[in-house]
């Protein structure tokens, strides 16, 4: 008998994040609730200075929330201790950067495998070759970070995040120093991880061609949540909503 999931894969309620104190605090979320359903894709937009990365790191429990909670996999983050708020992060949390965050000594192979060795795990016969097989780098598997091209690397990161099955993975800009072939190449498996393998995705970028991968994008500005767009049309009418609350923001 299947037990169906009645959680979100990641919620937020009431996130308030500050930083200093007094008359030098600085509210960069300010009371966001947001819902991320398993098997979505969701791309967050906003001007520079928006939340966008605040938002990403609140919700992946990278940084605590000031006021309000994050829940992953319907776990509270808030009464965790470091410790396990680690452990959670490295059971159900799956990250992608900008910076490939590869560890250059390791082969492709082993910086995939290097999640579930953090954890105590030993990878099952064949995951690790089957999640390479699955971003296209089955022949690269030996190669260390430097012999790989940006774009291969970024594929190693996607697999990484990929091989423990997290709860969601959250990407930041993972496309933003690759060309235009690897990103469409990175854009597709994160695609793919959603339709094919029921992942959540959560992605922060700055580009409409990429967020117009994505089942919904949300908008940003000042710390809220302003604008969202489900099922978008294409990147024209992305970047149209962006280049309206980038007027916004300069009036």
């Amino acid at each position: 008998m299947t037990t169906l999931q009645t959680h979100q894969a990641v919620e937020l309620w009431s996130v308030t994040r500050r930083y200093g104190t007094g008359e030098h605090s600085v509210t960069a979320l300010d009371d966001v609730s947001v819902k991320f359903a398993p098997a979505s894709f969701t791309a967050v937009m906003g001007p520079s200075g928006s939340g966008k990365s605040t938002l990403l790191h609140c919700a992946a429990g990278l940084d605590r929330a000031t006021g309000g909670k994050v829940l992953i996999d319907g776990v509270d983050l808030t009464p965790l201790s470091e410790k396990a708020l680690t452990r959670l992060r490295r059971d159900r949390v799956g990250f992608v950067f900008q910076s490939f965050n590869l560890v250059a000594a390791l082969s492709a192979e082993q910086n995939v495998e290097l999640p579930l060795r953090l954890a105590g795990r030993r990878a099952a016969p064949g995951q690790v070759a089957a999640v390479l097989a699955e971003v296209g780098l089955a022949d690269r598997a030996r190669h260390r970070p430097g012999e790989l091209s940006g774009g291969q690397q970024q594929r190693v990161a996607i697999a990484r995040a990929l091989v423990t099955g997290p709860a969601v993975l959250f990407a930041d800009e993972p496309t933003g120093a690759l060309d235009n072939a690897s990103s469409r190449e990175v854009l597709r498996l994160l695609r793919t991880a959603v339709d094919r393998h029921a992942q959540t995705v959560v992605m922060v970028t700055h580009d409409p061609l990429a967020a117009a991968h994505a089942d919904r994008v949300l908008f940003l500005a000042d710390g809220r949540i302003v604008d969202e767009l489900r099922e978008p049309r294409g990147a024209e009418q992305i970047a149209a909503r962006m280049a309206h609350l980038e007027t916004g923001a300069e009036q």
